[in-house]
């Protein structure tokens, strides 16, 4: 047999690719071979779009724009969205805005259109989540002044965000979508720092002396200012890739024994509070300042000692803040992947009601994932972009055949033989009407064997033509490698030759998973550690095993 075992794995996500139907199962009364389909001009074809060799391969910049983005393609990304850092999604919104003004300066671009969706796709996710998560926020603090209104406290809701509905990228062209993003980006962007500035008012009743004074009122709302200026600064794409450390307290000048100087520099380290700090920080950092404009004429050492300890509460309340934030982005980006449900008539994804949950109480109620739950989230995310990617590369193996098939010639069938995900015969030209190749996608493998027609038992002539087809077979694979590599999927071949398999093409007598009659020792078990997946997360690459 002739025959190639390969581990497909997802390098690069095509854009263009659709949720196939469901692959027919086998109904032993309706189909009493195997239920194979003649792929060409069938209505249960495999793909939409299959045999249509634009839809296979990588196009360059010129086709980029006029692409839409499928709805496989789409959710695989959010899916491996779901699983990077900040700073990488960010790094791939600040290449996505990029590469819109390289188009509109009417420069060339190196990267491929599966690169730019990428870019796109994940500036999506990105901007999507921050959304998700400021609308969560908003929704805490309005139902938390509608409590401490009711109890007798100062009203005064936060400012409702004017936001259009979350990116939805799926179809939409590339173009069209580059400018979606620029757009959102802008009002997300403005509606947290219109939060921010709320956030920094109801924080300004805690930040006060026992004397205020307009002065120390004048220096207080200059260095909030200045720190709502560093907010919105931090919060664009290109800051977070660089990952700018924020400002801190520490920078403040040192006071001498001048209490207005005590004040000032009290002034400048409550400023500098993250405006999302909670109060329970900043009444502490505040009672710090007060006692050191207490102490600052005659202890100026204890007076710079409470100033200190000012700026360690305001250094911790800032980072318990950002790392709160991030969190809060992360659970909306892994919320929004795990409910997302497949068009109708594609195959259903296994629902994960508990992680929703853990998700949903998060954002509405702002209490941390512990570290268990963390990780029960992180599984069901895993394993729902896993699925996605077992039914992206059996559609994407079936379209390589049927690539092939158009290349070379030869007609095509598929079907759905029971514990196995798809199998394709195929017959070059030349072949017919005794051999053919098959190939089978099952538990993460992709395995291509000659046929040969007819029994065991074969005349000399007929095992030399035997041979001349298991000769033949290599090439095959290695132009069947090249288109799958050419469609994204990081493929390589193992190839044995011990000669082809007995067989009917399109019914099911011979599976590539059961030993041939003379082989004595079993079958090595490749399958049994699962499928291989590849998750490149930036530049950083790594093979794990489900």
């Amino acid at each position: 047999m002739s025959s190639g075992l390969a581990f497909p794995m997802v390098d690069m996500v095509a854009p263009t690719v659709t949720f196939p139907p469901p692959p027919p199962p086998v109904d032993p009364q309706a189909l009493p071979h195997t239920g194979m389909l003649h792929t060409h001009g069938a209505a249960g074809h495999l793909s939409a779009h299959a045999g249509d060799a634009a839809q296979h391969l990588v196009h360059q910049v010129g086709d980029a724009a006029l692409q839409a983005l499928g709805s496989l393609s789409g959710a695989l990304l959010v899916g491996r969205a779901a699983l990077l850092t900040t700073r990488v999604l960010a790094a791939a919104a600040v290449r996505a805005g990029e590469e819109q003004r390289c188009l509109e300066r009417q420069q060339a671009l190196a990267a491929t259109a599966a690169e730019q969706w990428r870019d796109a796709a994940f500036a999506a996710v990105r901007i999507n989540a921050r959304r998700r998560a400021l609308l969560a926020r908003v929704a805490r603090a309005t139902a938390g002044v509608a409590r401490a209104t009711a109890a007798g406290g100062p009203g005064g809701a936060p400012p409702s965000p004017d936001l259009p509905p979350p990116l939805e990228p799926v179809g939409e062209r590339l173009g069209d979508l580059r400018r979606q993003l620029a757009r959102f980006e802008e009002d997300v962007r403005r509606a947290e720092e219109r939060h921010a500035a709320w956030e920094q008012r109801r924080l300004g009743a805690v930040l006060r002396l026992d004397e205020d004074g307009d002065a120390w009122q004048d220096a207080l709302r200059e260095s909030r200012r200045r720190a709502l200026d560093r907010f919105g600064a931090e919060r664009t794409a290109e800051a977070e890739e660089r990952r700018v450390p924020p400002q801190s307290a520490d920078r403040s000048p040192r006071p001498g024994p001048d209490t207005d100087e005590v004040r000032r520099a009290g002034a400048e380290i409550l400023g500098g509070l993250d405006p999302y700090a909670v109060s329970e920080a900043a009444e502490l950092a505040a009672g710090a300042v007060r006692h050191a404009v207490r102490r600052a004429a005659e202890d100026p050492r204890r007076a710079r000692i409470h100033l200190n300890e000012a700026r360690k509460y305001v250094r911790d309340a800032n980072k318990e803040a950002r790392l709160t934030r991030e969190a809060q982005e992360r659970a909306a980006l892994h919320y929004d992947f795990l409910v997302y449900e497949t068009p109708d008539g594609a195959e259903d994804l296994a629902p994960a009601p508990r992680a929703v949950a853990l998700l949903r109480r998060t954002l509405d109620d702002a209490v941390p994932l512990t570290r268990d739950e963390l990780e029960l989230v992180e599984h069901a995310v895993e394993e729902r972009r896993c699925a996605l990617e077992t039914i992206y590369v059996r559609d994407q193996c079936a379209k390589a055949v049927e690539e092939l098939a158009r290349r070379f010639g030869g007609p095509t069938e598929s079907g759905r033989p029971e514990g196995q995900e798809i199998r394709l015969d195929w017959t070059p030209d030349g072949w017919e009407p005794d051999h053919w190749l098959r190939a089978t996608v099952a538990d993460g493998e992709l395995r291509v064997a000659a046929m040969y027609r007819g029994g065991p038992e074969r005349t000399p002539e007929q095992r030399a033509l035997d041979d001349a087809r298991c000769a033949e077979t290599p090439e095959r694979l290695a132009e069947l490698q090249g288109i799958i590599k050419d469609m994204g999927l990081d493929i390589e071949f193992q190839v044995r030759t011990e000669g082809a398999l007995p067989g009917i093409p399109g019914e099911g007598a011979v599976s590539l998973d059961e030993p041939r009659r003379e082989d004595t020792a079993p079958p090595p078990d490749t399958s049994a550690a699962g499928p291989l997946h590849k998750t490149v997360d930036g530049a950083e690459r790594r093979r794990e095993r489900r």
